[in-house]
């Protein structure tokens, strides 16, 4: 049962019918709800205006290719988003990292892989395989989907492999400003969300948690497959480091005007507070074609966010951007009154 939730999961992510009505049930059920609550947002307790849609607009997968990092760092370079983060266990993850260390100012995170996922581009282990055996697919590689990793994988093996993408960032020269979780794997079983909750508060580095209080947030996430347990929701409330408010990706669609009135739905639909969205920017090559069948997603992704249709949309909409360097900045001033 546990795996066929699962593969649900992860088809759910990609699906944009299934991704408007949920953030559309989200919308309705916080309007009812909202006079029953009085709890601030994130946003709020971190000093943003009351009432905001305040977003971070998030870069997944640098480092998993050239072409993911050229996308990655000219949004970067042009304030076009202002968040990122790299697949550390990727041929191209040293790179990425070396430009990071000549941008210090900008907000650069570990995409933590415990999968990979590709039929013919592929990539193993950070950590050494003989203690990781769980993670290790026959290929000897990492296993190519969650349900994969959940059947074979102790939290023990996977906080080993979290620990050497983050120490191998370190050594490289860089403190990463946040971690989050390829393909959603650290929230694919409770033991791994106590694993990667432990070790942000241990490096003090802002996991992406998504603030579990809200029973409608719960909801969301429950329908589309994740395994909220009270446990995930106790863990999280415990949690020590800051958390944002809603956590979504953006939408597919079958041409590029769709993908960007898709995007704007989205962004309609968010409640205030704080919502990551990830998306997967790259540009054009036949490599990047022969690599996954999403490829058009990517390259559409990697033009939609210098759009100046899409930028006066968020002018006009009154969206705050926001990233994790910020937010941490803001959880420290708080935590200092």
């Amino acid at each position: 049962m546990k795996k066929i939730v699962l593969k649900h999961l992860m088809k759910s992510i990609v699906l944009i019918s299934f991704l408007l009505l949920t953030m559309s049930a989200y919308s309705k059920n916080n309007s009812n709800s909202s006079n029953e609550s009085k709890e601030k947002t994130w946003a709020e307790k971190l000093g943003f205006p009351e009432g905001k849609r305040v977003i971070i607009l998030h870069a997944d997968d640098a480092g998993m290719c050239e072409e993911a990092n050229i996308a990655t760092e000219f949004y970067l370079e042009n304030n076009y988003i202002q968040s990122a983060a790299v697949m550390v266990p990727c041929v191209n993850a040293e790179a990425f990292i070396e430009w990071t260390k000549m941008n210090p100012t900008k907000d650069v995170g570990v995409h933590l892989t415990h999968t990979s996922e590709w039929k013919n581009y592929r990539w193993g282990p950070v950590a050494d395989p003989a203690k990781i055996p769980g993670l290790i697919d026959p290929d000897g590689m990492l296993w190519h989907e969650v349900p994969d990793v959940v059947a074979h994988a102790s939290a023990e093996e996977v906080e080993i492999e979290i620990r050497a993408q983050i120490d191998k960032v370190i050594a490289l020269g860089y403190r990463p400003s946040h971690i989050d979780t390829h393909m959603g794997t650290l929230y694919g079983h409770p033991s791994y969300v106590k694993a990667f909750l432990k070790v942000a508060q241990e490096y003090n580095i802002p996991a992406n948690a998504i603030d579990l209080s809200n029973p409608d947030v719960v909801a969301v996430f429950r329908e589309q497959g994740y395994p909220i347990t009270d446990e995930v929701i106790e863990l999280m409330n415990q949690y020590k480091l800051p958390k944002v408010d809603f956590f979504t990706s953006a939408p597919n669609a079958k041409t590029y005007e769709e993908k960007v009135a898709n995007f704007k739905l989205l962004t309609k639909s968010l409640q205030p507070g704080i919502t990551e969205i990830i998306f997967h920017p790259s540009v054009y090559s036949d490599f990047l074609k022969s690599i996954t069948g999403s490829w058009q997603q990517r390259v559409w992704e990697a033009k939609m966010f210098a759009d100046e249709d899409l930028i006066s949309f968020f002018k006009n909409e009154g969206i705050v951007f926001t990233d994790w360097k910020d937010i941490m900045k803001r959880y420290e001033k708080m935590n200092k009154n």
